[in-house]
């Protein structure tokens, strides 16, 4: 990809200032996917991108990524230069437009035909869409290898619905936008968690909400197995600011074990997760305080596979789940400091984000994580 930059103010001059300076070493040329952190004015960037006639996609997240720090205000810009504009979709929180969603962006894609090989296909959900597996799983039932899959979740750390995703003239909530990327290698994703030997089963749950765990209300065996395995004591007035150490882990077949988030409880005693649970899933329940966890090491490991033998990473971006901020403390950002030591980019850019989309150690299949770091290389030479 072209480059990357990030605008510690965002105003009109100093946006158009950047886009200027891309269209001069492109012959004009210039698409943009920008991540705006909460707060900021959507509308300047609008119309700075306007002005200048360049495409514009992007997403408001809790959090932005520069120079391997977490930032609460300016823009990160990322130049996707004469890749095909971004698409997007309103309505994709619905399961009653669930399978229409699909249907228009495999059409997007195939639509493009040989920029769609050996491409990625890079998406944005709100955060509070309680679909996303299934709206990748039905993705890949439709596009199967065609595009590799890389994404994240935008909107706000607060858990409360905000328009997160916005083109030229749009900027909704309850979507997903999606950039299609000619040529690029994908991302990798790690948590760094491992399957303890104690698990259970979620014998009733719907969408991101775990109903009932071994045939039993979920609130109270969860309560009971952090007291029984930790000794930590949980009800609801400290649910939110304790769950968070204390994610469930999905054990799929092929070993991989996807991290879901407790974020919230129903008024029937049902947990709300950060991404679905499928009923009859094996859970484990996970301790991330403080952990020594080896993800940054072999995240690094990969980024270096995937840039090639004598290549470099000029521009990386990084993508660091807003709950793993809050199970790491202030090591968050040591963490992002270490990455971006092993890597040795130019540049660093990215967001804190509500969920992670990624490849599996199992190959292509798409799959959606919470509590994790993802590296995706955006210049390499």
């Amino acid at each position: 990809m072209p480059g990357a930059a990030f605008v510690e103010r965002l105003t009109f001059d100093e946006v158009s200032q950047v886009l200027r300076c891309w269209a001069g070493g492109q012959g004009g040329q210039v698409g943009v996917l920008a991540f705006v952190p909460e707060g900021e004015n959507v509308a300047i960037l609008q119309s700075a991108c306007n002005a200048a006639g360049t495409h514009l996609g992007g997403a408001v997240f809790p959090a932005v990524i520069a120079e391997a720090g977490l930032r609460r205000q300016g823009v990160v810009l990322l130049n996707v230069g004469a890749a095909p504009p971004s698409l997007l979709i309103e309505g994709a929180a619905s399961s009653e437009t669930a399978g229409r969603v699909t249907e228009v962006i495999a059409e997007f894609v195939e639509s493009w035909g040989s920029a769609a090989e050996d491409a990625s296909l890079f998406c944005i959900f709100d955060g509070l869409d309680p679909m996303i597996s299934s709206h990748l799983d039905r993705l890949y039932l439709r596009l199967a290898d065609m595009v590799r899959y890389v994404g994240v979740n935008a909107g706000s750390d607060r858990f409360v619905s905000i328009p997160c995703l916005f083109d030229n003239s749009r900027q909704i909530a309850g979507g997903v936008l999606v950039q299609l990327l000619p040529g690029h290698p994908g991302a990798w994703l790690e948590h760094g968690f491992r399957a303890p030997e104690q698990f259970s089963t979620a014998t009733s749950a719907s969408g991101n909400r775990v109903v009932q765990i071994d045939w039993r209300p979920a609130l109270d065996v969860y309560r009971e197995m952090i007291h029984d395995q930790y000794g930590v004591a949980i009800d609801r007035d400290n649910f939110y600011r304790l769950a968070v150490n204390f994610p469930f882990g999905i054990l799929r077949a092929d070993g991989e074990v996807q991290v879901r988030i407790p974020v919230a409880l129903d008024e029937g005693g049902a947990i709300v997760c950060v991404g679905e649970i499928p009923p009859a899933s094996v859970l484990a329940l996970l301790d991330a305080r403080g952990k020594e966890q080896d993800a940054v090491v072999r995240l690094a490991a990969r980024l270096g596979e995937m840039a090639g033998t004598g290549a470099r990473i000029d521009d990386l971006l990084v993508f660091y789940c807003a709950g793993r901020r809050l199970q790491m403390g202030q090591a968050a950002e040591a963490e992002l400091r270490r990455l971006a030591e092993l890597t040795n980019p130019s540049g660093s850019f990215g967001a804190l984000t509500l969920g992670e989309i990624g490849t599996s150690r199992a190959g292509g299949y798409p799959l959606f994580h919470n509590a994790t770091i993802v590296g995706m290389p955006w210049s390499i030479h």
